[in-house]
């Protein structure tokens, strides 16, 4: 489990290296099919710790459970994390989806998709101004609002995957995710396509939502990581540049890291291949 200290030297790093974004999953612990326990610190405490330590990155969850926190609370935390960090939060969001720490922690399990339906409007509404009244089967709230409101409006970024979320992703969103992959395949082609038809089923322009993709890289010259990601690219630096073109060319307009292992090296790496890629 990384430490303080380790969350901290990794933002650091990204910052003076000239990344765009740093991101915190959030999750009370991952436990893996052999029944290994991983545990984690809480995302919100320890983003609102990195907004104090850094002072250009980009601030994002990756991506907060709407089960673990009511609506009200999370556009209020929202509101004031983008106040303290002068305006650099992502609002990533998503229905939940490891049921050990459902059941761990006494949340349901149930409709986990029509909860986040009602929970999503109601955020959304909320940190982009407005007085909202909801009265739903899992959420209700009553001319509820942010006081002192929203500086700006916060980007809320989606992950979602399946056909209901990506029509709600369409309709509430600012940016799409859709995770976790390496090389650019049939399968992230076929997400960007379903995508793209949700959409224009919603009636929005492409370019009014940001694509960005989870990729998942590991550096073979540094030790593994307990639990590698099949799909984790391995090539070289010079690779991974043309890997970010690759994405590039396919609307993608933001790459979220998964780094193996998660060093300040790994950082390293990933803005030596930015700036190849950008040069």
């Amino acid at each position: 489990m990384p430490e303080w200290d380790d969350v901290r030297r990794i933002a650091e790093s990204a910052e003076e290296a000239g990344l765009d974004s740093v991101w915190l999953a959030d999750h009370f612990f991952y436990r893996a099919p052999d029944g290994t326990t991983y545990g984690m610190h809480e995302a919100w405490t320890l983003l609102s710790a990195v907004a104090a330590v850094t002072d250009r990155v980009e601030l994002g969850t990756m991506v907060l459970c709407a089960s673990f926190r009511d609506p009200g609370l999370v556009a209020k935390m929202a509101a004031t994390i983008d106040e303290v960090s002068d305006g650099r939060l992502i609002l990533g969001v998503g229905a939940g989806w490891h049921d050990p720490e459902y059941e761990a922690n006494g949340l349901p399990t149930d409709h986990r998709v029509g909860r986040f339906a009602e929970w999503l409007e109601i955020v959304a509404r909320l940190v982009r101004g407005e007085t909202v009244t909801f009265d739903g089967k899992y959420h209700q709230v009553h001319e509820a609002a942010l006081e002192p409101p929203a500086p700006r409006r916060i980007p809320i970024l989606v992950a979602a995957r399946q056909p209901r979320m990506l029509d709600l992703t369409a309709r509430w969103a600012d940016s799409w995710n859709t995770a976790w992959f390496g090389t650019v395949d049939d399968r992230v082609k076929g997400r960007l396509r379903e995508f793209q038809s949700a959409l224009a089923t919603a009636g929005r322009p492409e370019n009014e939502v940001t694509k960005t993709v989870g990729l998942s890289v590991r550096d073979p010259n540094q030790p593994a990581v307990p639990e590698p990601d099949d799909h984790a690219f391995a090539g070289t630096v010079e690779d991974l540049a043309t890997l970010f073109k690759d994405y590039e060319s396919l609307g993608v307009e933001h790459l979220i890291v998964g780094m193996e292992p998660m060093s300040p090296r790994s950082v390293e790496r990933l803005a030596e291949a930015k700036r190849l890629a950008t040069a």
